[in-house]
């Protein structure tokens, strides 16, 4: 009988093997799980110093100054202030906390050039952020306006058409320094009219010298602003060659815009050069340029049919009686009007034309004559069309 080999008793090699299997498991997973955990620990220590970064920074510079206050405070950003002067306002309000933050931001952001003048109403409860986006709106206030002067108006026609528009409050703060021309010397034309004999003969010593054009103005523009605005323009157009052209014809820069003028209020742009001729042949010739718009400017007459009483008015403005220019001018005269006194029709200078007159008091269209007695009989032919015009328009 054969004996029984007795079983091998595996069990615990089995539990070693298995005990060694699961500490090679353990193992690799810790080795791979410790970075990640490590990683996951720094980001956690990380965010959390970022985090109370942030909200330091937030609460020291971008939170509002008092977020329980909700009341307004009226804030100025006055036309032409910089983003520096911004920034120091709004912290001397306490509107905001730091002033050097607020500006270095608001460049970073594209605010810097946005913001615009005006008033705002701005509350301690608003972060930095919601103000520089509230001074990027506008006030809903226009900072400029534009004005437009035209050509052949007077000085009073200015000054009533810029209260009329709400510009100023009243006409005589603007007639009295254009009356005077005191404060305007540092221009070097007025200072020439200042010099001259018959500046006491003037109504306006600055008439003549706004230039028309339109403007934009701002909106708390003074009359010393608006009057220098306007006294730049005639610098502008009255170009470096007119100064060498005026020598030429022996006139000052002061009798070209006189000249001119009488030009834009005799004439329409068409006939401005045919015009210009006539009065200087009548210069030349020594004889009174007999223009009815000189005596309107002195007397205020609207008519077109002027009475023997118009014409004897005791005025050197009067040039039915005076020889020469009057002694200024009597309205702003357009770029085109100053041209034609400079450059007159040569043909009509050479063909030596003196007199004109009024041939259509709708359109302006003029009749020129050589002698006086084409013009005499040109008058009795268009008199009566002066006469009804007068009687239309209430005059």
């Amino acid at each position: 009988m054969k004996r029984k080999t007795p079983e091998k008793d595996y069990t615990h090699e089995s539990l070693r093997k298995e005990r060694e299997y699961g500490l090679f498991w353990y193992s690799w997973l810790w080795h791979l799980l410790r970075p990640i955990l490590l990683a996951l620990c720094v980001i956690v220590v990380v965010t959390g110093v970022v985090m109370a970064t942030v909200n330091w920074v937030d609460r020291n510079f971008f939170a509002p100054v008092d977020a329980q206050d909700q009341s307004y405070v009226t804030f100025e950003v006055a036309s032409g202030n910089s983003l520096t002067r911004v920034a120091n306002n709004l912290e001397s309000q306490g509107l905001i906390r730091n002033r050097t933050v607020f500006k270095y931001y608001a460049d970073f952001l594209g605010y810097g050039q946005k913001i615009q003048a005006g008033e705002y109403q701005v509350s301690k409860s608003m972060r930095m952020q919601d103000i520089m986006e509230l001074l990027t709106t506008g006030d809903g206030n226009p900072i400029t306006r534009n004005i437009t002067i035209i050509p052949g108006w007077t000085i009073r026609d200015i000054a009533d058409y810029l209260k009329a528009q709400g510009v100023i409050d009243n006409t005589e703060d603007f007639l009295a320094p254009c009356r005077t021309g005191q404060d305007y010397a540092a221009y070097y034309y007025i200072a020439d009219v200042l010099k001259t004999d018959d500046v006491g003969s003037r109504l306006y010593t600055l008439e003549g010298y706004l230039a028309p054009d339109t403007y934009e103005i701002y909106t708390n523009a003074t009359v010393a602003d608006i009057i220098k605005k306007l006294l730049s323009q005639t610098e502008a157009v009255f170009k470096s060659e007119y100064h060498d052209r005026a020598a030429e014809l022996g006139m000052t820069m002061d009798e070209v815009i006189t000249l001119a003028s009488m030009i834009e209020k005799e004439a329409k742009t068409a006939d401005f050069a045919r015009v210009s001729a006539v009065f200087h042949n009548r210069l030349k010739s020594n004889m009174t340029l007999g223009s009815d718009v000189t005596i309107k400017y002195i007397s205020g007459v609207k008519r077109m049919s002027l009475t023997n009483e118009d014409l004897q008015i005791n005025s050197p403005y009067n040039s039915y009686q005076y020889k020469g220019l009057p002694p200024g001018p009597i309205c702003s005269p357009s770029a085109g009007a100053i041209h034609a006194a400079l450059y007159p029709d040569e043909q009509f200078i050479t063909d030596q034309y003196l007199y004109f007159c009024s041939k259509d008091p709708d359109t302006g269209e003029l009749h020129f004559s050589r002698t006086l007695e084409e013009h005499n009989i040109a008058v009795s032919i268009y008199a009566p069309l002066w006469q009804a015009y007068d009687k239309e328009q209430g005059l």
